[in-house]
């Protein structure tokens, strides 16, 4: 192929993908629902309720786009998926985007071709044991047989720290959280890891929760959010954006209580203007109108409002601020400027 058919191949290849990924925002209005993936069931992240209604931190996020996009909160399509499973259905289509505690990789972002846009929650790699076990350590499992989902980050960060500290494992593959809280309780395996927030929410769901201790060790960085296709820039914006209005807003003082009043006139800051629409024309350059942040924040609150209700030490999953707290209260938690 010679030089000018093989640019203008890549020309035309290029201008597909750009008309495919353009088309996201079109599709979802179109449609009238946002399809969004969620795990299988990690109770204050994303799990049904007992009426079957998708609830968590995760499930915050896609009822915030949909709520931004098409003005309704509820009009989600969750489709909950597995480690293995989860990849596939954001590349084929399945889904618009994917808010499922997933760790933001350097082969996940170039090899897999998606995009993360942006941490709602940053966190790290822990092991969970019965306190019967008599360990305190991590470095104590020697010999151990652990829990470990598949297809997950997980994997090989446990194979990295048993090396480095020359003890030996066996693994116990499960494919979804309920399966590895289904052998770990049976006694199938000594220790389930993952996700240390993802461990807080499985033993609050245990009968007995204070038999099992979460050990002290952290071993690895997992900075999880939410995630589009490649290429699907405008969809990401979106995407990306209203997670930082979420953000945003807890540290600018906006409420779900007060920001209808908010919105109704412009304040004294000109940064809440902007984001509220009551100033500039952020919601034209990203496709949407200007009360596409006030509808986002007025669906469960802001970031801090969706952590305490969901996740945070006041609820059964017990999780402290910690990282996750804005860079204002000692956290690394913030958001790019609105303007």
């Amino acid at each position: 192929m010679n030089k000018t058919v093989f640019l203008g191949a890549l020309t035309v290849a290029g201008l597909a993908a750009g008309a495919s990924a353009a088309a996201t925002l079109d599709d979802v209005k179109a449609r009238g629902t946002l399809n969004c993936g969620v795990t299988t069931g990690l109770v204050g992240f994303a799990a049904p309720d007992a009426n079957g209604v998708w609830e968590g931190f995760d499930v915050a996020v896609c009822r915030a786009v949909a709520a931004a996009v098409l003005g309704d909160a509820n009009a989600v399509e969750f489709v909950p998926t597995t480690g293995k499973t989860r990849f596939t259905a954001l590349a084929s289509g399945e889904i618009d985007m994917l808010a499922r505690n997933t760790t933001w990789t350097f082969s996940r972002d170039t090899d897999l071709k998606f995009e993360f846009v942006g941490v709602n929650y940053y966190d790290g790699q822990g092991f969970m044991v019965p306190k019967a076990l008599g360990v305190s350590s991590a470095k104590e499992l020697d010999g151990a047989t652990v829990c470990i989902q598949t297809g997950t980050t997980t994997e090989l960060n446990l194979a990295d720290f048993f090396r480095k500290n020359n003890i030996s494992y066996e693994p116990v593959p499960v494919e979804t959280n309920a399966e590895g809280q289904q052998q770990y309780l049976a006694g199938a395996c000594d220790a389930y890891t993952t996700d240390a927030s993802g461990l807080a929410a499985t033993r609050a769901a245990f009968e007995n929760p204070t038999e099992h201790v979460i050990l002290p060790e952290i071993i690895s960085k997992e900075p999880l959010g939410p995630l589009v296709r490649h290429g699907d820039n405008d969809w990401g914006d979106i995407v990306r954006w209203t997670l930082n209005a979420l953000i945003a807003s807890e540290e600018l003082g906006v409420t779900s209580a007060n920001v209808e009043e908010m919105a109704s006139e412009p304040t004294n800051s000109p940064e809440i203007n902007r984001l509220l629409g009551t100033e500039g024309n952020l919601g034209e350059m990203i496709g949407l109108d200007a009360d596409w942040a006030k509808r986002a924040i007025a669906v469960g609150g802001n970031y801090g409002e969706l952590f305490e209700k969901n996740i945070g030490e006041k609820t059964p999953i017990g999780l402290a601020r910690g990282l996750n707290a804005q860079w204002t209260d000692g956290g690394i938690l913030y958001s790019p400027p609105f303007r």
